[in-house]
Order: structure tokens, then sequence, then C-alpha cells
């Protein structure tokens, strides 16, 4: 779908976005994720009251609070029964109540600064498809909430953000480095992605599983130091126990990309598919394809109805290319060698959607998706330099000299 408003950069260049204008006169609705924290939800609202972008709309949606929280006038609140963690579900449930143009997302532990939701909306509002996520700091308050100690941040997030650049050097694993509690984007692009996946029903995984799929359709991720939002208690920091291990498995079996997908078990969507043409000989196909796998065992083939008769049953042949794919590798001839390499992506400062590998064009879905949506060729280029890793498939390349260890 077109999107109704702003423009676009090239690559993740959200760094471009000062040289376009803001589009005027839009909403701002904010959603604040709560279940069973009155003091903090107060102290949150009262936060959003004092912002020197004041909200449009405030929308409490709560988790199954025992008590219906207390909201002053003007903050509508939705709430859904108590089965379990449901934040996921929660959330979805105060965006559907909203209004208007651009989306902040908080929980009810986080209070912002007076500048949280300005810095916040401020990349949105010329680029619909970026998600920005902001900076949770944190702190100890006393009994009254009056006064904070700041607590320490945690080391791994921040290192992640000054080595990215605030995500402006993001790549297919930057997912990692979005977090929910403090988080923007156009109410258009919530749309577009479809919002948190309702699934998740343990803590963690579900905002970087809404920034994987955000990544994979064509949009932008951008992190702004300057959002600030104060958490009350120190970071959870890495738990090491039975949900650390739940919250695991469950991204890994929804998110493909490396840093977070299946490493090699057969689980999960596909991060790349690779497209074999009919006119592989049979022998081609077959040392092709078992190259493939044997480097790279998560990929996914995508064979004529002869080759996959050849190939023979397995769970990784595909019929379609899906819309969270990342990269596709169109094969006009057999290969075998060095696939990790050929499928490593594309790079470059302002983003390139496909590359010459020699025996066909790997492409980067994600920028071809965005030049699609935006009807700009441009958006999509072609690398400048072809890929040799892969060795082209010839005669001598029996099959028997294949699985035999000597053919090169």
């Amino acid at each position: 779908m077109t999107p109704p408003f702003g423009s676009t950069v090239p690559g993740n260049r959200w760094d471009l976005a000062e040289a376009l204008t803001p589009e005027p006169d839009l909403r701002v609705s904010v959603v604040v994720s709560h279940y069973e924290q009155p003091r903090e939800l107060a102290r949150t609202l009262a936060a959003l009251a004092h912002q020197t972008r004041v909200p449009d709309e405030i929308v409490v949606t709560d988790d199954g609070s025992a008590v219906a929280p207390t909201v002053p006038d003007g903050v509508r609140l939705v709430r859904q029964e108590d089965h379990g963690f449901r934040v996921a579900a929660a959330r979805n449930h105060g965006v559907e109540a909203t209004t208007g143009d651009l989306l902040v997302l908080l929980d009810a532990d986080t209070a912002p600064e007076p500048d949280c939701v300005a810095a916040l909306v401020d990349l949105p509002s010329r680029l619909p498809e970026c998600l920005v996520v902001g900076r949770r700091r944190y702190a100890s308050y006393d009994e009254g909430g009056g006064s904070r100690r700041e607590l320490p941040e945690p080391a791994w997030l921040a290192d992640a953000y000054v080595a990215s650049r605030d995500l402006l050097d993001a790549d297919e694993t930057s997912h990692r480095f979005v977090i929910g509690a403090v988080l923007a984007c156009s109410r258009w692009w919530w749309d577009e992605v479809a919002g948190f996946d309702e699934s998740f029903s343990s803590y963690g995984g579900e905002d970087w599983d809404l920034a994987h799929r955000s990544w994979v359709r064509g949009g932008l991720l951008a992190h702004r130091p300057d959002a600030v939002a104060w958490h009350d208690g120190p970071d959870a920091g890495p738990r090491g126990d039975a949900g650390s291990l739940v919250e695991s498995v469950a991204v890994a079996d929804r998110v493909a990309a490396p840093g977070t997908g299946w490493r090699g078990l057969l689980r999960g969507p596909a991060d790349v598919v690779v497209a074999c043409a009919p006119v592989m000989t049979p022998t081609e196909l077959l040392v092709t394809v078992d190259s493939l796998w044997s480097s790279v065992p998560t990929a996914r083939v995508q064979l004529s109805a002869e080759h996959r008769r050849l190939v023979g049953e397995d769970p990784r042949l595909v019929d379609v290319v899906g819309d969270d794919v990342r990269l596709l590798l169109d094969l006009r001839h057999g290969a075998m060698g060095d696939w990790v390499s050929a499928l490593r992506g594309l790079d470059g400062p302002d983003g390139y959607a496909a590359r010459d590998v020699g025996v066909g064009t790997l492409t980067d879905l994600r920028l071809r998706r965005r030049a699609e949506r935006w009807g700009r060729a441009a958006l999509a280029p072609l690398h400048p330099e072809v890929d040799r890793s892969l060795t082209p498939w010839a005669p001598r390349h029996t099959l028997e000299a294949w699985v035999g260890g000597w053919a090169r």
C-alpha cells in the first residue's frame, strides 16, 4: 500500500530525514500498557501531561489487573481479561482504540522526560516506514516517588547503539536492540506490519519479532537517545532461567534472522530462499541443492515440479516466497562452493538491493519491497561488484565426484 504521507530514503539513512519537511497536523496517540502498577502508572501519566509535544490522545491498556486502574479525565482505559502475561495482545488492544497518525508505546513503569514524545515522533512524521526506539534509563524511586536514584543501564544495549551510530548502521541483526517499552512509528506502518504477535504469552521477545518484521518488509530502524523514559527499578538483565529459554525459543520460531533464528533445526520461517532454474540438469540440480544444504541447512529451496520429484520429500522445499523472507537467490545455473559468503547479504552505505553472484542474482527483498511501495526503482540499486564465492557447476562435477569429495 502507498504510504499516506511523508517520504523515504535509501538504505537505512534516516539521518537524511532532516532535509525532509515533517508532515503537518499529524495527531499523536500514546498507548501505555499496564498491569498491577497503579503508582507507576500515575507517574507516567503525570509525565505525559508535561510533554513539549502534548499527545492528542492517551490510551491506557490494562492486561487484566484485579482492580481497574484509575486514569485522569481525557485518558481512555481499555482492558482485557487476565489470562497470564499478554502484553503483546494488550498493546494491540490499546492501539486499536487510537485514532492518531503517529503512535508512541510506553510501559506504565517507564515515565518519559518532557521531550520524549517529541523526539520519538520526529522521524515517523517524515519517514512513515521508520520504527524508532527511545532510551530507557533506570532509577530507584523513594517511597513517595518524588526523587530517584539513577541505576546502571545495560552495557550491551548501550554499546550496540554506540557501535551502530544509533542504529544508522542497522542490519538484519539489529532487531535485538529494540525495546517495546519506549517505541514509536506511524499508525499506517503499524497496520502494515500487523502489530505485535499475540501468540507471545510470556515475558520478552514480542518487540524483537515486531522489529524484525518491520525490517524485512522495508522499514527503517532508528534509536533516539534524546527520547528518554525512566524505568522504575533495575534492568532485569540476563535471566538464565526457564523463562529465558521460553523467550529464546519463541523468538527463534518466529524470527529467522542471524543472531536469533535457528542455525540448524528446521523450525521457524525462512530467512533465505534459493530458487533453482528449471533448465538445470538432474546432476546439476542435485549437486547444487546438496552443496547448499551442507553449508546452510536452514535455507529454503524453490523448485519446479520435476525437480521436486528428483530431490524427494524435504520440509525445506517451498512453493512461494513469503513476505518475511529477507534474501532471494535466483540461480540461473548450478553451483557449489562458499554458500555462506554468497548468502551473507548486501552492503554499502546507502544499501544495495541486488548483487550478481556469477551464477545468479541475490536480492535483498526488503529494499525491493520499499522501492515497489514508493514506485522508485532507484531505492533498489544493483551492487557494482560481482561476488565470486560460488563455483559454477560443470559437466566434470558428477554426482559421484561431489558426494565422494573430489569435485573441484
